[in-house]
C-alpha cells in the first residue's frame, strides 16, 4: 500500500496570503488619494463653517448650503431643502456631498473592477456600485471595496462562457449588451441586498470603534497595528477598516483619529533617533538618513529592517503608537482625509484644515510618540549595546533571528522561513542570464522601492555601466520581463510567484545593501565580456 502525505504547508503562507490582501485593498485606494485630497480641501474650504465659509455666493454654491433664492444663481444642479423652521427652499448642491456619495465610492469601485478584469470589469463595477450607493444613506467605501472586485469577478466568469463561441461579426454587440445587462443585475441587486447588508456592516464597525473611543481603549489597536507594520500586514487593516470609517467619520465631524494610526510617524522616528545615539556598527551609520527619509518623505518601510534586527523593539514601536493614539483621542486630534504617505508633510496638511488647534494636538501627538518609541528603544539598545560592540552582531537579521528563536525556546516556523531568506541573501549572486532589466519591487510600488532603484541607477552611473533599465514596481505589476528583482526580505516569496525566472536579490534596506555592489559587479563582466 502507497502512502502520500500531504503537501507542507510554506512557512509564512499565511502572512503572504494577508500581505496579498492588504496590498490589494491598497492598490484600490491609493491611486485615488489626490481624490480623497481635493474632497478634503473643498471641504475645509467651502463648507459654511470652512476657511472661506462667509465668501458669498462662492461657498454657498460649492459648499452646497446656498439658497438659490437669495443667492440667484440659476446654472448649478439644486435640489429640495429644509430650514431649521421646518420651511422647504432650493438649496445648492454643491461638490461636498456628490463626490463623497457617488465620486469617491465609485472611483474606488472602477480601480478595483480593473484590477480584477481591467477596463470592462471597471465599467460593470461602477455600474453595479451606483445601485448600492443609492440604496443607503451612508458613503459606501466599504460597499465600493467589495463591490467592484465582485462585479469585476463575475464580469470574467460570464464572458469565459462564451469566449471562442461568438460569431464573427457579433463581438461588439455581445460584449457591450452582456456588460450593460450584467452591470444592471447587479445595480438592482446591489440596492436591495448588498446596500443594507454593507451599511449593517459598516454600522457595526461605527459601534465598535465608538465603544473602543468612549471606554478610552482605542490606543490598544495599536499593539495589533506596529507589528502589522513590520511585517507588512498593515494595508488590510489600515484600507481595509480605517481608511472607509474615517472617511465616513470626517463627513460627519469634519475629522478622524482613525486616519492616525497607522500613518503616525511618531513611533519610527523614535526608533530611528535611538539608532542614531545608541546604534552600532552599520545600523548606527544609516539610521540618520532613514530618519530624513521617514519623517519628512513618509516612507514608514525604512525603520522596518531596524526593528527585525531587534525584534524586541516592537515593544517601543508599540509603547509609541499608543501614546500617540491616547494624546489624539484625549484631546480631539484627528485628520481631515488619509495621509498618504505618512510624512510629517502630508499628515500637517490633512491635519490644518481642521483648524489649529487641531494640527498642535496632532503635532503634539507625533512629537510624544517619537519620543516614548525613543526611550523605550534607547533602553534595550543600551542594555545590549556591550554585547552588540563586542561581536558586531547589532546589525545582522540571522542573528537576530536565532536570537529571537533562543529567548523563545524554541523553533519557529515563520522564523525558518525568514532565516531561509536571510541566507539566500547573504550568498554571492551569480548568474548566467543576461542583465538587461533590473525592478524594485514592493507593496504599493513607490517610495521605498524608487528609493532603492534610485541608488542602485547612481551606482551604475559612477561605475560607467550603460545599458541597463532600473526602475520601480508593484509586486502585483510584475509582468514576466524582468531580468532581476530586487525586493525586501519579507516580500521576496510573493514576487518570486509572479515571475519565477528571473534573478531574485532580497536586502534588509532599500537604501544601503552591500548586494547591489554585487549586481554592479555581474553587470560589469557582462559588459567586459561583449568588449
Amino acid at each position: 500500500m502507497t502512502t502520500t502525505s500531504p503537501t507542507a504547508k510554506q512557512p509564512g503562507s499565511t502572512r503572504v496570503a494577508v500581505q496579498r490582501f492588504g496590498t490589494f485593498l491598497s492598490g484600490m485606494i491609493m491611486p485615488n488619494i489626490p481624490a480623497f485630497i481635493a474632497w478634503g480641501f473643498i471641504t475645509s474650504f467651502f463648507i459654511a463653517v470652512g476657511w472661506l465659509g462667509n465668501w458669498h455666493p462662492v461657498a454657498d454654491m460649492l459648499g452646497g448650503f446656498g439658497d438659490v433664492s437669495k443667492v440667484g444663481w440659476q446654472h448649478a444642479m439644486t435640489a429640495l431643502a429644509q430650514d431649521p423652521d421646518g420651511k422647504t427652499f432650493t438649496q445648492y448642491v454643491g461638490l461636498v456631498g456628490p463626490m463623497i456619495t457617488y465620486l469617491l465610492p465609485l472611483l474606488i469601485a472602477n480601480t478595483g473592477g480593473r484590477m480584477v478584469y481591467r477596463e470592462r470589469g471597471g465599467v460593470v463595477a461602477t455600474i453595479a456600485t451606483m445601485g448600492v450607493i443609492v440604496g443607503t444613506t451612508i458613503p459606501m467605501f466599504l460597499g465600493a471595496m467589495i463591490m467592484g472586485p465582485l462585479a469585476g469577478w463575475i464580469t470574467k466568469q460570464m464572458d469565459r462562457l462564451w469566449e471562442g463561441r461568438i460569431r464573427p461579426g457579433f463581438e461588439m454587440l455581445v460584449n457591450n449588451f452582456s456588460a450593460g445587462i450584467l452591470g444592471m443585475i447587479l445595480a438592482i441587486a446591489g440596492f436591495f441586498g448588498f446596500g443594507p447588508v454593507i451599511s449593517a456592516i459598516s454600522a457595526f464597525l461605527g459601534t465598535i470603534v465608538a465603544w473602543l473611543v468612549a471606554n478610552g481603549l482605542l490606543p490598544l489597536l495599536s499593539i495589533i497595528v506596529e507589528p502589522a507594520k513590520v511585517l507588512f500586514l498593515n494595508n488590510a487593516i489600515n484600507h481595509g477598516v480605517f481608511t472607509p470609517l474615517g472617511i465616513q467619520q470626517a463627513s460627519q465631524v469634519g475629522k478622524s483619529i482613525l486616519f492616525l494610526i497607522e500613518a503616525n510617524p511618531g513611533p519610527g522616528l523614535g526608533i530611528l533617533l535611538a539608532f542614531t545615539f545608541f546604534g552600532v556598527g552599520e545600523a548606527k551609520a544609516t539610521a540618520p538618513g532613514a530618519v530624513i527619509i521617514q519623517f519628512f518623505g513618509g516612507i514608514h518601510e525604512i525603520y522596518f529592517p531596524y526593528v527585525l534586527m531587534k525584534p524586541i523593539l516592537l515593544v517601543a514601536a508599540i509603547a509609541g503608537g499608543m501614546t500617540g493614539v491616547a494624546t489624539n483621542a484625549i484631546f480631539g486630534g484627528g485628520l481631515k482625509f488619509p495621509a498618504a504617505p505618512g510624512s510629517i508633510i502630508a499628515v500637517t496638511l490633512a491635519a490644518a484644515p481642521a483648524g489649529v488647534g487641531n494640527l498642535l494636538v496632532v503635532y503634539l501627538s507625533v512629537v510624544l510618540a517619537a519620543t516614548v518609541s525613543f526611550l523605550v528603544s534607547a533602553v534595550f539598545l543600551l542594555r545590549t549595546r556591550r554585547r552588540d560592540l563586542a561581536t558586531e552582531g547589532a546589525g545582522d537579521l540571522a542573528a537576530a533571528i536565532a536570537q529571537t528563536e533562543a529567548n523563545k525556546g524554541k523553533e519557529s516556523a515563520a522564523l525558518a522561513g525568514l532565516r531561509q531568506q536571510t541566507a539566500s541573501a547573504q550568498s554571492a549572486v551569480a548568474t548566467d542570464r543576461r542583465i538587461s532589466t533590473i525592478v524594485f519591487a514592493c507593496d504599493a510600488g513607490m517610495g521605498s522601492s524608487a528609493m532603492g532603484a534610485s541608488v542602485l541607477r547612481n551606482k551604475f552611473k559612477k561605475a560607467g555601466i550603460d545599458g541597463v533599465d532600473v526602475t520601480n514596481k508593484a509586486i502585483a505589476n510584475l509582468d514576466g520581463t524582468e531580468d532581476l528583482i530586487v525586493t525586501q526580505q519579507q516580500l521576496t516569496d510573493r514576487a518570486r510567484a509572479r515571475n519565477g525566472e528571473a534573478m531574485h536579490v532580497s536586502v534588509d534596506n532599500f537604501m544601503n545593501s552591500p548586494r547591489y555592489d554585487e549586481v554592479v559587479e555581474i553587470v560589469r563582466k557582462q559588459h567586459d565580456g561583449d568588449a
